[in-house]
């Protein structure tokens, strides 16, 4: 561990010992307060909604924790599928309760990768939504895996439902034998294998505690803040770590959380909810702003935005705030009350950052992995700097591994948040972790105030053969501004042209929004589209030293292959090529 710049100070303490005192400690406080507003039936013209109070969650925790106990005893291993809803989370903290591990899977796995999961962790047991039922029966009938018992979040024939567990808890432990609150429950102990999201290769089972994901849950709540008033968005998928670090932030707060009907209906729901803050991932905030920049430019309101951006900026010269205000119309199209998105897992593109900020909402960008509980580095409202991840959770170690002449070296943390390793996988173990530092595999520096900018992953750098690198994730954001781009991913292949094939070029493919193009620009066909796109790109190759210019553009109206979080699989989309 040589040649490193140390970041960060050290850790001085946690607010919860593990999820059954998160939970107590906020129903205590909560008590009536509406911990989730569910809609309840399918119709969205005149919909039926349920408010669960923090003490009702707590209570359902209880009865479905001693409704599992009393039919299949502690000490399960048991695994959670399905989209987010109240149910899915209810089953988390009532399995972290006591129960057992808890083993979260990505709702959109393929068969082989679920039946995979489900073998490699050793799961006794499976919670279930409705939307995999197909899947869930096939599984029964190829009965490779060690699940003996499946409960679904609804009810479905011929299984047992999670209602079906709570009314059962309940008498359990009204007669006395209920025994679920008296369970041990160790900080200390692994009680987590989540599954990385295989973006380049075979996902990896991560071991976390309680006391990790407490440690990291603490850190957040010194820089993040929610109140009781907020309501809350679940957007990122719950078996991900960062949606779930979002979520215990709420819980913790004793903010409202409330479920998104579909991203078509998005603007939709912030508006029928009020919502206040959300944790999403850069694809969400990307996509908003674009839209709202697109009606803008529709409704020829360009001239009237740009002198309110000027007005603001006058303003604030002189500490008025009256973004808010002059920016009301635009507020109002996302609900009216939208205060704090927190963006993590890729990176942002700063020109929908900014633009958030520019109306009045306070948008922070966040870093971390699995690995680390998930976050390691995020920004606060008072101190951002654009293009930064904001500076080091308290309580982490943050250091930069041989730095070359610019500053840029691999990013390692160490902490009470990191992980244990990689369950049954001691290779990959040794290689993520040394000395307790975790190897992030991710590129960045740090500028004289301690705030890190990531250049980008350490597989991905594209090594030129005169020496320089060209990191894709710093391109991929330039190409993500054009406001037709639906997604995009910078790689490099061989130079074929010179007959040299030790060289690199660098390409792109761009995913384009067909609709756009046809409502903004008035083309329809793709090799029209396409020449369009490659003036754009020309244009951006202007701005760029010669060695970081695209030579190879391919673009598409399909969608890349992706993780549940809008990431794209790298490794996927090159073995197609």
């Amino acid at each position: 561990m040589e040649n490193i710049k140390q970041l960060t100070p050290a850790f001085d303490g946690y607010v919860y010992t593990d999820f059954r005192d998160m939970l107590n400690k906020s129903a205590d406080r909560y008590g009536e307060y509406d911990a989730f507003i569910v809609k309840k039936g399918k119709s969205r013209k005149n919909p039926e909604y349920e408010h669960i109070s923090y003490d009702r969650f707590r209570r359902e925790v209880r009865a479905f924790g001693n409704g599992i106990l009393a039919k299949h005893g502690s000490g399960k291993r048991i695994a959670i599928i399905g989209k987010n809803r109240y149910e899915w989370l209810l089953s988390y903290f009532t399995i972290l309760g006591g129960l057992g591990i808890c083993v979260p899977l990505d709702k959109g796995l393929p068969y082989e990768e679920l039946e995979s999961s489900l073998i490699r962790s050793g799961s006794d047991i499976l919670i279930f939504d409705s939307d995999h039922e197909e899947l869930i029966r096939r599984l029964i009938d190829k009965d490779t895996t060690e699940v003996h018992t499946f409960i679904s979040m609804d009810p479905v024939e011929g299984f047992p439902s999670v209602g079906d567990y709570i009314r059962e808890g309940e008498a359990f432990a009204a007669s006395g034998k209920g025994a679920y609150e008296k369970l041990e429950v160790n900080p200390e102990k692994v009680d987590l294998l989540l599954f990385t999201s295989g973006t380049t290769s075979k996902a990896k089972a991560v071991m976390l505690s309680q006391r990790n994901i407490m440690a990291n849950l603490e850190a957040i709540e010194k820089i993040i803040y929610v109140t009781p008033e907020d309501v809350s968005m679940a957007f990122l998928p719950y078996h991900h770590t960062f949606g779930a670090i979002g979520q215990f932030v709420m819980i913790s707060r004793g903010a409202t959380t409330t479920y998104c009907d579909g991203l078509k209906y998005l603007q939709k729901n912030l508006v029928e909810y009020k919502v206040s803050v959300f944790f999403c991932v850069p694809l969400l905030i990307e996509s908003i702003y674009k839209k709202v920049m697109a009606t803008v430019k529709k409704e020829g309101k360009e001239k009237k935005l740009a002198m309110g951006m000027k007005l603001a900026n006058i303003a604030e010269k002189f500490g008025i705030k009256v973004r808010r205000k002059l920016f009301k119309e635009v507020l109002d199209k996302l609900g009216g009350n939208i205060r704090l998105v927190v963006s993590g897992a890729s990176a942002i593109d700063p020109v929908a950052m900014e633009g958030f900020k520019s109306f009045g909402i306070t948008a922070l960008q966040g870093y971390g992995m699995t690995e680390s509980s998930p976050v390691i580095c995020v920004e606060n409202r008072y101190e951002q700097k654009n293009g930064s991840i904001g500076r080091p959770l308290p309580g982490l170690e943050v250091r930069i591994l041989d730095p070359d002449e610019k500053g840029v070296g691999e990013l390692i943390a160490r902490g009470p948040s990191i992980m244990s390793g990689y369950y049954e996988n001691e290779e990959e173990t040794a290689k993520a972790l040394e000395d307790g530092w975790l190897h992030t595999g991710d590129l960045a520096y740090t500028d004289e105030d301690g705030f890190v900018f990531i250049c980008g992953r350490k597989k991905n750098v594209i090594v030129l053969k005169n020496g320089k690198n060209v990191y894709p994730e710093e391109l991929e954001v330039l190409i993500n501004n054009l406001p037709y781009v639906e997604e995009c991913m910078v790689y490099g292949e061989p130079r074929h042209d010179d007959g040299d094939d030790k060289d690199l070029a660098v390409c792109a493919k761009i995913v384009y929004s067909t609709e756009y193009m046809k409502e903004h620009e008035g083309i329809t066909e793709h090799d029209d589209i396409d020449e369009f796109i490659r003036k754009d790109i020309d244009a951006i190759n202007e701005t760029l030293p010669v060695y970081k210019k695209m030579l190879r553009i391919i673009t598409t109206d399909k969608e890349m292959i992706k993780t549940t979080t809008g990431k794209v699989k790298r490794y996927e989309e090159l073995k197609q090529k």
